[in-house]
């Protein structure tokens, strides 16, 4: 250990602020590192978000398109073939948004709709919010039954 190679300790030692506009003594004074004039150089700014440098923005130069309609009712649609699925796996007599809930088809709130794509292998009742013709058909041609909710 000699005086070459003594060092402050990890962390004791912290780099300065530098001082902005405090003279020409302290290499940053006159513009403060902000360039000459313009926007930038004020105090206070800040760039407004979408901003392009004066170039018209895209935001105001893309036409609205569209629109959202309020009324529209939002369905999760559910195959008849995924139900027949169901009912082999297991021995339930009754398929509703809660049966299709517990086995991870759909969210506690969704609205379903039965599509009719596949067939049935026996007679269920099922609830549901909506039917497809197809969906009808299909389920009373198998012997079973329908209830709208």
């Amino acid at each position: 250990m000699d005086l070459s190679n003594l060092k402050p300790a990890k962390g004791s030692v912290h780099r300065e602020k530098k001082r902005l506009g405090r003279g020409e003594g302290s290499g940053k004074g006159g513009t403060s590192t902000r360039g000459h004039k313009g926007h930038k150089s004020r105090s206070g700014y800040s760039r407004k978000r979408g901003f392009e440098g004066g170039q018209m923005p895209l935001q105001r130069t893309v036409p609205k398109f569209g629109f959202k309609n309020i009324n529209s009712v939002k369905y999760k649609a559910i195959n008849i073939e995924v139900i027949d699925k169901i009912l082999k796996d297991s021995d339930i007599n009754v398929v509703d948004p809660q049966t299709l809930y517990e086995h991870g088809l759909i969210s506690k709130k969704s609205l379903v709709k039965i599509l009719g794509v596949g067939n049935l292998s026996r007679p269920i009742e099922i609830k549901a919010h909506a039917f497809s013709k197809t969906a009808e058909k299909i389920i009373l041609e198998a012997g079973g039954t329908i209830t709208k909710i």
